[in-house]
């Protein structure tokens, strides 16, 4: 099978000849050369004659051609008209430049909030800042509450951290980048989305299925990248003050400033608080952790448009420090012994990054790129008598060039990449350091017919020093059967070493017994997780009552070679081992989305998952995992006047199948679980009162009707004994939050 799709996938690569009798062409903006957006509605026409052709969304033309026809005019509203003569059939690109004698003229348009283009061969739905303000958006982790293509899980009482999923399988299994830099891995997995504030991110990409080869081997499920705010655009001062009555405060400060005219900087500083202590359900342990977090971050931007240059210079810092356990928990004095039940987590990060790219002025389709960046993470942590302490220092390098074949129908990138990994890591008494180093080169040819077909076919080759040498092939395809409906299609191949302390903390919180089996991989003993991610869509935008919308259907299957198996399915004991039989993530998804009245929108969709796992014990379904999800969204503003004031509404529904839970028929039967739990659901809102483009309030409430977990620890009555365990968490702990800030800005 695998041979048959690698042929298949080959049979992409060669440059596909066309014969020409027509004369093709593409009209661009001079002043966007870096963007390489075409001017779409330009109209071009041959010197005294009435044969004529209008630019597509892309800015490509198609007019028919005599040899007679030597003087090509093309005009577009607000750009002066230029006389090109063509001496040859080879496809042109020329700039229009801006008429600088217009009056001017102001074209206000409302900023989508969510975008899923069909023009782009990847399945990616964008999210913008506008659609992040519509929640508590404090952090990235909480940056999905209203998109449907990723399933939050529920804040545990050990972290407070909400974990992400996509196609039914968690983060670790997705390439988390910041502006295509992977970001979230190895020993800041679990708490990584974190670290990046809201307020700092500009859009979001989230692209389903394989990713792209050019930003590595390791994704499998999927790719979220995040694009921060730029010194450039970003407003001169930022304030975002919250606070909720879950006790956690919030601040947010940007300050960017111009050095020079082509110099830009920014300071960004976020720090969170929670000191209040809280217990609910009366279970003597804390709700949620007390908490603090400082994180700052110095971001410089460069731009030279006339000579092609942009380069971004990152530097950061983070301590965040976490305290969880029994309410009368007190480290100084309780550490390391049983007289209360506790444990604190301390990380310090340094990261710093840059980014260097260069847009040759005369051949906007053609740049070359680099990316460099180094992190170091240090984790310092205890779960009652359980120690793990880890540091990461990680170095990432990846050279890309961007041209054509003959012309931009015909894309292509390539490049090299070099990632070093250094893992310092002990669990109580035992050590496992290690060091993971890779060199990968890789190609990927995109094809674009421009107008109903395209595909991106990619390659690449790594050679690392604990997984060997090994190619990772991906494949995404693009079809447009009709009028605003397209298919689109995919496959690829992951492959990755998995962490599996750091990507499974939660488990120190109990009394389990921590075992790994199978002892004859590199890494802890253990084999590299390798998947195949299979996936098809199919988008259809409509008009319905002249009110726009569209409907997509997703399916994906994941099929693991091998997987790290975490089989936590023994209560007394969790064990990591090779898989030995089959590993399968199904899931469907129908999405829909519609524009009810001007600024009254609706977001729904129903998810189903099959995912099942050949335990020691038998084929299981994951635990909880619900096979049934259904999101609905509805937003609406009550005015479309840029400066005027008017009020923003925002609610969110969540209904959660049943789960299935880990095994606990062993336990004393004041211990047991049954075997699913029911199902439920969440509805969360926010209102926000925008008084001009300067200043806003909003008031909002997570969980409003109060769902609440009965015992989410199990012999919380005793923590030191055999049956304590934090870790089967499938709804809310806390309950109903409610929460305020505002917003205050100087452009």
């Amino acid at each position: 099978m695998k041979k048959i799709i690698i042929s298949s996938f080959l049979l992409f690569i060669p440059l596909i000849i066309f014969s020409q009798t027509t004369f093709k062409g593409m009209i661009m903006d001079k002043n966007n050369p870096k963007d390489n957006l075409g001017v779409e509605g330009a109209s071009v026409h041959w010197l005294n004659t009435n044969v004529s052709a209008i630019t597509n969304k892309k800015g490509w033309f198609t007019i028919p051609y005599k040899k007679d026809y030597k003087k090509l005019i093309v005009s577009y509203l607000g750009f002066r008209t230029d006389t090109i003569t063509v001496t040859s059939l080879k496809p042109i690109h020329h700039f229009l430049t801006p008429q600088s004698e217009l009056d001017e003229v102001t074209i206000r348009t409302q900023k989508k909030a969510t975008f899923r283009s069909t023009l782009t061969t990847t399945n990616m739905f964008t999210v913008n800042s506008e659609e992040l303000l519509k929640a508590a958006c404090c952090n990235l982790a909480e940056s999905f509450e209203t998109n449907p293509s990723i399933d939050i899980s529920f804040s545990d009482a050990l972290t407070g951290t909400k974990q992400i999923q996509m196609l039914g399988l968690t983060s670790p299994y997705l390439l988390i980048t910041q502006e295509n830099i992977p970001s979230v891995r190895g020993a800041s997995q679990v708490f990584g989305l974190t670290f990046t504030p809201g307020t700092w991110v500009e859009s979001i990409q989230i692209t389903k299925g394989a990713g792209s080869v050019v930003n590595g081997f390791e994704s499998i499920s999927g790719q979220i990248n995040a694009e921060l705010v730029k010194p450039f655009s970003d407003d001169k001062f930022f304030l975002n003050a919250y606070s909720s009555l879950n006790g956690r405060l919030e601040l947010n400060t940007h300050f960017n400033q111009r050095v020079s005219e082509k110099w830009q900087t920014g300071l960004y500083i976020h720090g969170n608080y929670r000191g209040q202590k809280f217990d609910r359900n009366k279970d003597n342990f804390l709700d949620m952790p007390l908490s603090n977090q400082i994180n700052v971050m110095n971001r410089w931007q460069f731009t030279d448009a006339e000579k092609g240059w942009v380069s971004f210079i990152n530097v950061r810092f983070l301590n965040d420090e976490k305290q969880t356990g029994e309410l009368n928990f007190n480290p100084a004095i309780d550490k390391g012994t049983t007289n209360a039940w506790g444990s604190e987590i301390e990380t310090k990060r340094f990261d710093t990054s840059a980014k260097l790219g260069y847009v040759f002025p005369e051949l906007p389709f053609q740049s070359i790129g680099f990316q460099m960046a180094y992190s170091n993470h240090q984790q310092d942590s205890y779960f009652g008598l359980n120690g793990y302490d880890i540091n990461h220092q990680s170095v990432y390098s990846n050279l890309i060039f961007n041209s054509i074949i003959g012309d931009t129908r015909n894309k292509f990138k390539t490049g090299l990449s070099f990632t070093y990994d250094k893992y310092d890591e002990l669990v109580n008494a035992n050590n496992f350091d290690r060091i993971e180093n890779s060199l990968g080169a890789f190609f990927e040819y995109g094809f674009d017919n421009l107008e109903n077909f395209s595909f991106t076919a990619g390659i690449r080759i790594d050679t690392h020093n604990l997984l060997g040498t090994f190619l990772t092939p991906r494949l995404h395809l693009r079809y447009v059967p009709w009028e605003n409906g397209v298919f689109r299609a995919s496959v690829g191949r992951g492959k990755r070493s998995a962490n599996i302390f750091a990507e499974n903390q939660q488990l120190f919180a109990s009394s389990r017994q921590i075992n790994i089996d199978n002892l004859g991989g590199n890494i802890y003993g253990l084999n590299p997780e390798i998947a195949w991610n299979y996936g098809v869509s199919f988008m259809q935008k409509f008009n319905l009552f002249d009110k726009k919308g569209d409907v997509t259907f997703d399916f994906y299957q994941t099929d693991f070679q091998n997987q790290v198996v975490v089989d936590w399915e023994n209560p007394q004991e969790v064990s990591f081992y090779d898989l030995n039989g089959k590993s399968i993530a199904n899931s469907f998804q129908v999405e829909l989305n519609y524009n009810i009245a001007p600024f009254f929108n609706l977001r729904t969709a129903y998810k189903y998952f099959d995912i099942s796992v050949d335990y020691k014990n038998g084929n299981l379904q994951k635990p909880i995992q619900p096979q049934n999800r259904f999101f609905a969204n509805l937003s609406y503003e009550t005015s479309e006047k840029e400066n005027a004031a008017k009020w923003k509404f925002d609610v969110t529904f969540n209904s959660i199948g049943k789960q299935r839970l880990p095994i606990t028929s062993s336990n004393p039967v004041q211990y047991q679980l049954p075997e699913y739990s029911n199902s439920f659901q969440l509805l969360n809102s926010q209102i926000t009162k925008v008084f001009s483009n300067k200043f806003e309030i909003y008031l909002g409430a997570e969980n409003l009707t109060n769902v609440q977990q009965k015992n989410p620890i199990l012999a919380s009555d005793n923590p030191f004994g055999s049956n304590f365990d934090t870790t089967i968490v499938y709804a809310p702990i806390f309950g109903r939050a409610i929460y305020t800030g505002l917003r205050f800005k100087i452009k």
